[in-house]
């Protein structure tokens, strides 16, 4: 199997790996400076108790006191609370505490469960002799735990940047693609125009030959208006497509009829349909040229030998039509069946690989519908189902 446009993942994986590691290094600095920083703020928590606890005990001094009072209030950062022996606070610092008096006990109380959860709370003796002791509780500091979350937010912004990225130059090359495709088939369509006509013209020579089989002749005007009719179609890419109501057992008849007759004779088509007159909003041209891709693949995956089926029933809710091509051929292995509508996907020696792209294009983005792979098994057969919509 070919694929001429597939591109290589290597890129891909290059970017991811670069994203990660950029998050990666953001992370473990950041880590060792949260570190470095927990290390300042238990020497300060330490350094508070310490203060405490000279304030409690020493002789009362004007610039001791002063002194003392600084270290203390040094802290701004740092949520702690002061208890006395019992454990019941006394004080506290950097905390946003209700007004009220017994919201503000609850609050401090519950504070310090979580703050022993954190960190061990630092005692401090009061009275040698009496052996009074307090406490000071604290948790780490809003700067600290903000960050820590840090690198993660950092990782994501920068995943979410290289994936802007990504989709951006996806969109901007499948347009380019688009374009360069879109050019081709109006060039093409443009090239097929004067052998066209020249065709058109010798099919009426033809036509006032009595020496020439009419039968002969008239399937060569099936083949010219077919030639017409696909120039008309490589024309029409690019341009928004007309949609009117059809009958899908004369589109697809039509189709079956035409392709019967330029295939193996070993090859049989059965239409399964109960109803007449089954209207389906479509561009008849376009949905021909689906319905041939699909049973042109299907005659190659049985190498000109097989059956072709097509079931053509309601959607459950009655607002669709279901169309299911089945073959007999050589079917699809599980690992290809999410690239089969991929431009390029060919099991062919010879061949771009466009037809299914180009079915999954009009079906999808033309007739507002679905086409998928509904069903494959290795040497039993694929089903192909197409959903259109009524209206």
């Amino acid at each position: 199997m070919i694929n001429i446009y597939e591109r290589n993942p290597a890129v891909n994986w290059v970017i991811l790996g670069l994203a990660l590691l950029i998050g990666l290094t953001s992370i473990i600095y950041t880590n060792m400076l949260v570190n470095r920083i927990l290390e300042q703020e238990e020497k300060q928590i330490a350094l508070f108790a310490k203060g405490q606890e000279f304030l409690a005990t020493a002789e009362p001094s004007e610039n001791l006191t002063f002194l003392m009072e600084e270290i203390v209030g040094s802290n701004t950062s740092i949520p702690v609370i002061l208890t006395d022996e019992n454990r019941l606070p006394i004080g506290s610092r950097n905390l946003d505490e209700p007004k009220d008096p017994q919201e503000k006990e609850a609050f401090l109380l519950r504070k310090m469960k979580e703050m022993q959860e954190e960190n061990p709370p630092i005692v401090f003796t009061l009275d040698s002799i009496s052996n009074m002791h307090q406490y000071v509780y604290y948790e780490n500091s809003t700067l600290v735990n903000q960050l820590r979350y840090f690198p993660y937010v950092q990782l994501t912004v920068i995943l979410l940047f290289f994936a802007l990225v990504y989709a951006l130059f996806s969109y901007s090359r499948k347009a380019e693609q688009n374009q360069v495709w879109v050019g081709l088939a109006k060039e093409t369509a443009h090239q097929l125009g004067t052998p066209l006509s020249s065709l058109i013209a010798w099919v009426e020579y033809l036509r006032l030959d009595d020496a020439i089989d009419a039968e002969i002749v008239e399937e060569l005007e099936k083949d010219v208006k077919r030639f017409e009719t696909i120039t008309a179609r490589f024309s029409s890419i690019g341009s928004t497509p007309t949609l009117k109501q059809e009958d899908i057992k004369e589109v697809l008849e039509e189709s079956i009829n035409y392709l019967q007759k330029r295939v193996s004779s070993k090859v049989h088509f059965l239409l399964h349909i109960k109803e007449d007159e089954l209207l389906v909003p479509m561009n008849k041209s376009l949905f021909e040229w689906v319905i041939e891709n699909i049973c042109k693949n299907a005659v190659d995956a049985m190498n000109a030998v097989g059956s072709i089926d097509i079931y053509v029933s309601h959607t459950r809710d009655e607002k669709g039509l279901v169309i299911d091509i089945k073959d007999s051929g050589k079917g699809i292995h599980k690992s290809k069946l999410k690239t089969v509508f991929k431009p390029g996907f060919t099991t062919k020696k010879r061949g771009w690989g466009l037809g299914l792209a180009l079915a999954k294009r009009i079906v999808e983005n033309y007739h507002k519908g679905k086409i998928f792979v509904f069903r494959s098994e290795i040497d039993i057969g694929t089903t192909f189902r197409i959903i259109l919509p009524k209206g």
